[in-house]
C-alpha cells in the first residue's frame, strides 16, 4: 500500500506533461486530467483507509535513501484526509471548468494551457500535505503558486493582470520568509526532516525555539491569510475565472492552516503560543467578517468570508487539545467544500445575472431557481445554521474551548458567534436583493441595505460589476456545482463518522512519537 503515496504526486505531475504535449488535443487533455485526478482521489481514499484501520502513518523513503539525507514522504490520518477531499475539490472544479470552457469555447480558461497548469498545482499541493520535510514542504508550496501565478492572469485582462501582480509579490515575500525560517532550523539543528526536528528542537533553549516558530509562523500566516497579513486576498481573487477561484479560495489557504497544525504539534509543542493565536484568530474573524459586510461585490463578500473564518481555525489550533485539533480538522474540511461550492454557485449566478453586484442583481429567483436553491443551502452552511456542518463544526470548536476555559477563550467563543450571526447576514442580504428582490426593482432602488456598500475597484473598468462578457451555462457545470453542494450536505448527515475520524486524526497529531517511530522504526539516530 506504500507505493501509493509517490503516487498521489507523480500522477498529476506526468498528466501535467502529457497535457501539455497534447495542447492541440482538447479532448484528450480533458480525459488525462479527469482521469489523473480521479486515480488520485481513489489512491488517497485507499490510504486514508489503511492508516485509519492501523492507526499507522504510511512512509516512503523516496530513492531508497534513508532520512535525514533522502526525502520521505508521509501519510498519516490528517494528510490522507487533506488530500482526499483536495482530490474531490479538484475534480468537481475541473468538470466545472470543463463546462465553462465548453460555454465559452475557451475564451477564459484556455485548454492548451489550463490543464497543464492546473495538474502541476494539484502536484504541488499533494506535496505539501505529505511532505515528511519542511524543504519538500516548500517546494510544494512553490509548484502550487508557479501554477497560480498562470491560473489566475488567464485572459489577461488588465483586472487579472493587476491582481496577478499583486499575489505574486505576496507570495514571494511569504516564500522567502519560510525560505529563511527554514534555513534557520537547519543552521540551528541541522536537519529539515521533520520526523527528526522534533526530537531536536526540543532541545534548544525556549527564546531559540519561540524565534523559530515565529519565523515559520508568519510565512504559513500570509498564505493562510491571517489578520494582518489577509489584505492581498480580497483583491486577488475575485478577478480569476470562476473556477480558479473556486480553488484558489476553497484549497490554498488551507495549505498555510495545514502547515501551522504540522508545525505546531510536531515541532513546536513546547513553544507557548495559546494567547497570540487567540487573539491573532478573533481579529482574523471580527476584520473579515467587517470587511465583507460593506461589500457589494459577491465574490469580494466570499472572500473576506474565507478571511474570517479563517480565525475558527486559528481558533482551535490556540487552544491545542486533541479535542480542538479535532474540530478545527472537521471544520477545515467543512470550510474546503463550502466555500469552493459556493464560488461556483456564485460563477453560475454571474452567467445568468450578467454581473456580481447585488447592486444589479435581481430576479434571480424566477429566473434561475436551480442556482437560487443550490446558493441557499451554501449560504445557510457557510452561515453556521442548524443542523448544518458550518454548524456542527463551530459548535466542536466552541465545545472544546469551553472545555480549556480562560477568559479570553470566552471572548473568542462570543467573536465566534458574531461573525457567524454577521456571516448570515452579509449572506441573506444577498439572497434578499439578488434572488428575492423583483428584476423591475433593480432600477433606481433605494434601501439602507444598500447605502453603504462598496463596489469592486474594478467596477468602473466594467470588469467586476458591470455587463459580464460570458453568459449561458452548461449541464456540466451546473452538475458540478451541485455534486459539491450535496457534499457538503453529506458533510451533516455524517457528521458522526466524520467527527470521529477527526477526533482520530487530532490523536495522531497530538501524538508526535508515532509520527517519529515511523519514519525512524529503529529511533532516532
Amino acid at each position: 500500500m506504500n507505493a501509493l503515496v509517490p503516487l498521489l504526486v507523480i500522477l498529476p505531475l506526468v498528466g501535467a506533461a502529457v497535457t501539455l504535449i497534447l495542447g492541440r488535443y482538447p479532448r484528450v487533455q480533458i480525459a488525462i486530467s479527469v482521469t489523473a485526478l480521479t486515480a488520485v482521489t481513489i489512491a488517497a481514499a485507499a490510504l486514508l483507509a489503511v492508516v485509519d484501520r492501523t492507526g499507522q502513518p504510511a512512509v516512503v523513503k523516496v530513492g531508497g535513501w534513508e532520512p535525514p539525507f533522502g526525502i520521505v514522504l508521509v501519510v498519516d490520518r490528517l494528510s490522507a484526509i487533506m488530500v482526499v477531499v483536495s482530490a474531490l475539490m479538484l475534480l468537481g472544479v475541473l468538470i466545472f471548468a470543463v463546462g465553462q470552457g465548453i460555454a465559452d469555447r475557451d475564451r477564459d480558461t484556455p485548454v492548451s494551457i489550463f490543464h497543464p497548469t492546473y495538474l502541476i498545482l494539484a502536484a504541488g499541493l499533494f506535496d505539501a500535505f505529505i511532505a515528511g520535510d519542511l524543504f519538500n514542504m516548500y517546494v510544494g508550496f512553490e509548484m502550487l503558486l508557479a501554477a497560480s501565478y498562470v491560473l489566475l492572469t488567464l485572459g489577461g485582462t488588465g483586472s487579472r493582470i493587476r491582481a496577478g501582480v499583486t499575489y505574486v509579490v505576496v507570495s514571494l515575500v511569504s516564500s522567502l520568509l519560510f525560505l529563511g525560517a527554514i534555513a534557520l532550523i537547519y543552521g540551528a539543528t541541522g536537519t529539515v526532516t521533520m520526523a527528526l526536528l522534533s526530537d531536536r528542537i526540543r532541545e534548544l533553549p525556549l527564546d531559540v525555539q519561540v524565534i523559530l516558530c515565529a519565523a515559520l509562523l508568519i510565512g504559513f500566516a500570509v498564505k493562510a491569510a491571517v489578520f494582518p497579513l489577509s489584505f492581498w486576498l480580497p483583491d486577488s481573487y475575485p478577478t480569476a475565472p470562476a473556477p480558479v477561484t473556486a480553488v484558489f479560495a476553497g484549497l490554498l489557504t488551507k495549505v498555510g492552516v495545514y502547515a501551522i497544525i504540522r508545525t505546531d504539534k510536531l515541532l513546536f509543542f513546547d513553544v507557548p503560543l495559546t494567547v497570540p493565536l487567540l487573539i491573532v484568530g478573533g481579529l482574523t474573524m471580527l476584520i473579515g467578517i467587517l470587511g465583507a459586510l460593506a461589500q457589494a461585490d459577491v465574490k469580494r463578500l466570499l472572500s473576506f468570508t474565507l478571511v474570517s473564518h479563517i480565525g475558527y481555525m486559528i481558533f482551535g489550533v490556540a487552544i491545542g487539545t486533541e479535542l480542538a485539533t479535532g474540530a478545527t480538522i472537521y471544520y477545515i474540511v467543512h470550510h474546503i467544500t463550502v466555500q469552493t461550492a459556493l464560488f461556483l454557485v456564485v460563477g453560475l449566478v454571474e452567467r445568468v445575472g450578467r454581473s456580481t453586484s447585488i447592486t444589479r442583481l435581481g430576479g434571480l429567483l424566477k429566473k434561475a431557481p436551480f442556482v437560487a436553491i443550490l446558493f441557499f443551502i451554501g449560504a445557510l452552511n457557510l452561515g453556521g445554521i442548524p443542523p448544518f456542518s458550518g454548524f456542527l463544526g463551530k459548535v466542536g470548536l466552541f465545545e472544546a474551548g469551553a472545555a480549556s476555559p480562560s477568559p479570553l477563550v470566552y471572548v473568542l467563543i462570543g467573536a465566534g458567534a458574531v461573525t457567524s450571526l454577521l456571516t448570515l447576514y452579509a449572506l441573506m442580504r444577498v439572497w434578499n436583493m439578488a434572488f428575492w428582490r423583483p428584476k423591475e426593482d433593480v432600477e433606481g432602488y433605494e434601501s439602507p441595505l444598500t447605502e453603504s456598500l462598496q463596489e469592486s475597484p474594478e467596477a468602473t473598468n466594467g470588469t467586476a460589476t458591470g455587463v459580464a462578457t460570458a453568459t449561458g451555462t452548461s449541464k456540466l457545470m451546473v452538475g458540478a456545482t451541485t455534486g459539491l453542494i450535496a457534499m457538503t450536505i453529506c458533510l451533516t448527515v455524517f457528521a458522526g463518522p466524520l467527527f470521529d475520524l477527526a477526533q482520530r486524526a487530532a490523536g495522531n497529531v497530538a501524538t508526535p512519537e508515532m509520527y517519529v517511530d515511523s519514519v525512524f522504526p529503529g529511533g532516532v539516530r
